[in-house]
């Protein structure tokens, strides 16, 4: 990327401790000499409350014509009823990954000083529009002692060949080069077939790449247990929203843990995220670790083409882990967002 390119980028703080961490990862990013054109766009539970909308097609339609998204939390306090259950998952995060066709959920894990696997370093890519998320099903004679309800798993060629292929790219830039495909083809014989099979078609186009394979639940224990074995683990929707929570703790806990919602056809912007929520119980009270905003704005560097800047983002974050054990000492969300930005 040309030096002092100007970056479009939509910036929706949301809810709890969400502006607060995406204040320090726009820090960070001017640290780095990065110059965007950001734009706020209020929503999330708060937006919603106020205004009875979630997503209006309008404010959609100006998304799309963005570089990129960089999001911080969405969601009501724990216990909330004022929220309708789901609505702000469906509505806007599951919505803005269907209509922008973000269908790479890309995660990486590196383990930090202090976490259960240190020495890990991988990457999880989580297909990311179809599965049980698509929405397949409904209810029958609902409220009734003999209700019913339903809940398909939608997997397509298409969907299933776009993220093994996505998955085997990146694989062969790695050094270790090895893939692992994460399913549950012994019980789930249509889609753990269709997964399986695709993986085998695709692999002879990367035949520098090691394949493997591992049932789900094995998947859970080796994450644990030898998290160090995996490089890049290719999954379907549901599995890798789970494996993915379980790595972050692995790697060194859920505030550390970056994500990137990828568009690799560039057909519209990209969304970039923490995963660790909104946590309302610190909002404002300057315990919010930084960490993982910082680094999905790395990450969001990398796709605008700032390989450089996201590098030495990287770095930083990677230097001041070690120089605090899991980052559980930190002294609060804007002396971690400044001690990574002096580093730059």
């Amino acid at each position: 990327m040309s030096q002092g390119a100007t970056h479009r980028v939509a910036v929706i703080g949301g809810d709890g401790i969400g502006p607060e961490v995406l204040a320090e990862a726009l820090k960070v990013v001017d640290a780095a000499g990065v110059a965007l054109d950001d734009t706020p766009f209020e929503l999330g539970a708060a937006h919603y409350l106020a205004s009875g909308e979630v997503l209006a097609d309008a404010t959609l339609e100006t998304l799309r014509g963005f570089d990129a998204i960089l999001l911080g939390a969405v969601g009501p306090p724990v216990g909330s009823t004022e929220v309708p259950p789901g609505l702000l998952e469906r509505g806007l995060l599951l919505r803005l990954r269907f209509e922008l066709d973000l269908y790479v959920n890309h995660r990486p894990f590196v383990g930090t000083p202090g976490s259960v696997s240190p020495e890990c370093d991988f990457v999880v890519v989580r297909e990311n529009t179809e599965g049980t998320y698509a929405g397949e099903g409904g209810f029958l004679r609902k409220g009734t002692p003999h209700e019913v309800a339903t809940q398909g798993s939608v997997n397509t060629r298409m969907g299933v060949e776009r993220c093994v292929r996505y998955a085997f790219e990146l694989a062969a830039g790695r050094p270790r080069r090895r893939l692992t495909l994460v399913h549950k083809t012994n019980v789930l014989t249509f889609a753990g077939d269709l997964w399986q099979r695709t993986v085998d078609e695709v692999a002879p186009e990367f035949p520098g790449v090691a394949v493997d394979y591992n049932h789900v639940d094995a998947a859970c224990i080796y994450l644990v247990e030898q998290a160090a074995r995996y490089d890049v683990i290719v999954t379907d929707n549901l599995f890798g929203d789970i494996l993915t929570d379980l790595a972050g703790a692995v790697a060194g806990g859920i505030g550390f843990a970056a994500s990137a919602n990828l568009n690799p056809a560039r057909t519209g912007p990209s969304m970039f995220e923490p995963v660790h929520g909104a946590a309302h119980d610190i909002a404002g009270t300057g315990k919010a670790n930084p960490l993982a905003a910082i680094s999905s704005a790395a990450l969001m560097l990398d796709y605008l083409g700032e390989h450089d800047a996201a590098e030495r983002v990287q770095k930083a974050v990677h230097t001041y882990l070690a120089e605090h054990p899991a980052g559980r000492s930190f002294p609060s969300t804007v002396a971690v967002g400044d001690a990574i930005a002096e580093r730059l």
